[in-house]
């Protein structure tokens, strides 16, 4: 069993606790990825979520404590790309004050490294290959976590990209394609061409998002890689950070889909690791957040009832969390209207006990 030098003991008391107090708006200068992976801490980063952790996501994200690192969306690679405008934006204004990592997925070499080189050109701390994305329109076209079928085009694209990349050169990978026993065969690529940091996600691509995440696999990375190994995959709650950093003993953590549904999952991990109390959300907090994320996100020229139907992309995640998590989400789906929208919100989680 791996255990975690920097774990604490839980905190004492899950009461409500003072809100953490919101990060300003100006920005401190930003410390280097070596900096971080220096100090003693775990590492929590956000993960990369297509369409969903960009510029406006990672801004809000920051008032309520942030990552300590943020992956920008993928930048799709193929013969005719040129660099993803919004995506950029997400790199020259970063309002984190701390490093991003730029992502690319495809599986051109020529692309792939004359697209590294641009990336290379604007304030990154890395340059990371996406092995994992379980979208059949992407691994179909043997991007992604499609790659992974094909151990000797990985070897090959990771060989380039290493000549091609003088900062970091970072991968986030899933365990195989249809099997674990994949990773087997993947795992000493990472080692061979000298990747400088390692994101884990614990499933195969078949098994997308399911309920099992092999920590013990996650674990064989932490003991094989020479680099630091993030793991990512369910951590939702500090409850769940601090039993993932045990059981696989992980450099840190990248976390996408819990930082969507509760935006306090990096103070909370923080405040948890040094044994303080932790805060715990009620209903109006997250309520609060709601606003502020839609406000947030919103195009100026979007029409209403297209921003409501964006925002619902991101409830699914936050509807868990819930209570009478079912019956919430029948609702919001069913909005149309910013009005009906908020009314929903509003009767779920206008009080004063705690959410998840």
């Amino acid at each position: 069993m791996h255990g975690h030098p920097f774990l604490c003991d839980k905190g004492t008391g899950l009461g409500h606790s003072p809100h953490p107090k919101r990060e300003p708006d100006t920005v401190p200068p930003t410390p280097q990825l070596s900096d971080l992976l220096a100090r003693p801490e775990p590492l929590l980063a956000l993960a990369p979520m297509q369409d969903v952790t960009d510029l406006p996501f990672m801004r809000l994200l920051a008032r309520y404590g942030g990552a300590d690192l943020y992956f920008t969306e993928y930048f799709r690679v193929h013969a005719v790309s040129r660099l993803d405008r919004h995506i950029v934006r997400s790199i020259t204004e970063n309002p984190t004050g701390r490093p991003i990592i730029a992502q690319m997925i495809g599986n051109d070499i020529p692309t792939l490294t004359r697209t590294a080189k641009e990336l290379q050109r604007l304030p990154i701390a890395g340059v990371d290959l996406n092995l994992g994305c379980p979208a059949p329109v992407v691994y179909r076209k043997c991007a992604g976590g499609g790659l992974l079928r094909e151990p000797w085009r990985v070897d090959a694209i990771l060989g380039a990209l290493r000549d091609a990349v003088a900062t970091k050169l970072t991968v986030k990978t899933r365990l195989g394609f249809a099997s674990v026993a994949e990773f087997d065969q993947v795992l000493p690529l990472f080692a061979k061409h000298s990747i400088d940091l390692l994101t884990v996600h614990g499933r195969t691509v078949r098994e997308r998002y399911g309920p099992v995440v092999h920590h013990d696999l996650i674990a064989r990375a932490v003991e094989a890689m020479p680099c630091p190994v993030l793991a990512n995959g369910n951590v939702i709650s500090a409850d769940s950070a601090v039993e993932v950093l045990r059981l696989t003993g992980a450099r840190g953590l990248a976390i996408g889909r819990g930082a969507v549904r509760n935006p306090w999952i990096f103070a909370q991990i923080r405040q948890r690791l040094r044994g303080e109390p932790e805060f715990v959300p009620v209903g109006r907090d997250l309520l609060r957040y709601i606003h502020e994320l839609y406000e947030a996100l919103k195009p100026p020229e979007l029409r209403e009832a297209a921003m409501v139907e964006m925002m619902k992309k991101y409830l699914n995640f936050v509807g868990p969390g819930v209570p009478a998590s079912a019956e919430f989400l029948h609702r919001i789906r069913r909005a149309k209207t910013e009005a009906d929208f908020f009314r929903v919100c509003t009767d779920f989680l206008d009080h004063d006990q705690p959410v998840q």
